[in-house]
């Protein structure tokens, strides 16, 4: 009897620390589960020992049957015990060391939303920092459990068990990729639909698919813009006409003003000869004034054509900045020249007010139409 129970012991498997062996789950409890791996008791594996990350109760990972690679950190003669962590994460740290040693991107699950980020399960425990999870600042990563995220290793250190993994290297990669795609086929003159990003004293930046290209103040419309929100918006879509392309320093300046029809063109059909407008006087010069009448459409007013009485300079009666009546008297839109008077409204004035004076008298005044608006143009002269 006593060979028979010695040849039976023999039969059981003896173990050292460290040993990587498969075994059976023959029985799971809350906190802990029995694994037949031939050795003359069941070892033991602590609910601790399951996985890198927290576990509630082991049924939630084990069922009776299951088949488990597991390595024995306890042993001795009335005691086994196991990890199955122990054994991912010596499979684990091989294949990292090598993702983190080539920068290579990789798909994972995220298992848990923790203060400060996202917790991931590689065999071993790995974290994703909030402020690495995406380009943008994220309110509420909630949602953030059970997504597919692609990421990359930034920090590793097997020593202390620390991996640092990031979403947000994987779509910088990704942008810098799309950007020198961009720059690539970007050549100037071509006209491309974009979106302002930003705005600053001197300009827009506009993205153009990937990059940003400046529209620099005095390239946002014909006329003069104070400041670039006079023009366009943050996230607005515009057209604009690329104009230079630095592929090395990865600057471009593209224009708004080169996408829109000319100031002389917009008057088209809109400007006439005989039409009484307001203007702007711009800028006065021996010979007359130059009066805005359109944004960036000036008219002269010759100075002989500013007033009824005699002037020696356009500057005894006009002022730059000031607002005026004008009435245009030629238009030539093909050479960009516009002829405009002040002095012909001044005289149509009079004589609409001596009309309406001849009107009230009903005819009774001894004086003749003529006479009264010679009477009148005396005070001119």
């Amino acid at each position: 009897m006593g060979e028979e129970m010695n040849q039976e012991m023999t039969e059981f498997k003896s173990f050292e620390i460290g040993d990587v062996v498969t075994g059976k789950v023959s029985k799971v409890e809350e906190k802990h589960a029995s694994v037949d791996v031939g050795f003359k008791i069941d070892g033991v594996l602590p609910i601790s020992e399951l996985s890198s990350l927290h576990v509630e109760k082991v049924s939630d990972v084990l069922s009776e049957g299951d088949e488990i690679e597991v390595k024995v950190i306890k042993v001795s003669e009335d005691e086994l015990v196991l990890s199955k962590k122990a054994v991912e994460a010596d499979k684990a740290w091989d294949a990292l060391q090598e993702k983190y040693e080539n920068s290579v991107a990789f798909d994972v699950e995220i298992a848990d939303v923790v203060k400060g980020g996202l917790v991931v399960d590689l065999g071993v425990r790995g974290f994703i920092p909030a402020s690495l999870v995406e380009r943008h600042y994220v309110e509420d990563f909630s949602d953030y459990k059970g997504k597919n995220l692609s990421v990359k290793i930034v920090e590793f250190d097997p020593e202390k068990a620390k991996v640092i993994l990031s979403h947000r290297a994987v779509l910088e990669q990704e942008a810098d990729h799309k950007k020198q795609e961009t720059l690539a086929s970007l050549q100037a003159g071509q006209v491309v639909e974009g979106t302002v990003q930003r705005l600053t004293d001197f300009g827009a930046f506009v993205d153009i698919g990937g990059v940003d290209g400046l529209v620099h103040i005095s390239q946002m419309a014909h006329h003069r813009v104070e400041t670039p929100s006079e023009v366009v918006s943050e996230g607005q879509q515009v057209n604009v006409k690329i104009l230079s392309v630095d592929r090395d320093n990865e600057r471009i300046s593209l224009s708004i003003k080169e996408t829109l029809p000319g100031p002389w063109e917009e008057v088209k059909g809109s400007l006439n000869t005989g039409d009484e407008i307001e203007g702007t006087v711009k800028r006065l010069v021996s010979f007359g004034a130059f009066v805005e009448v359109a944004p960036g459409v000036e008219g002269l007013v010759h100075i002989s054509e500013i007033s009824n009485k005699h002037i020696g300079t356009p500057q005894e009666v006009l002022s730059e900045g000031e607002t005026v009546r004008v009435k245009v008297l030629d238009v030539n839109l093909d050479e960009k020249r516009i002829s405009l008077s002040i002095k012909v409204l001044e005289t149509e004035q009079v004589s609409n007010e001596v009309e309406e004076y001849q009107k009230e008298s009903d005819g009774n005044s001894p004086f003749s139409l003529g006479d009264m608006i010679g009477d009148q143009l005396k005070k001119y002269k």
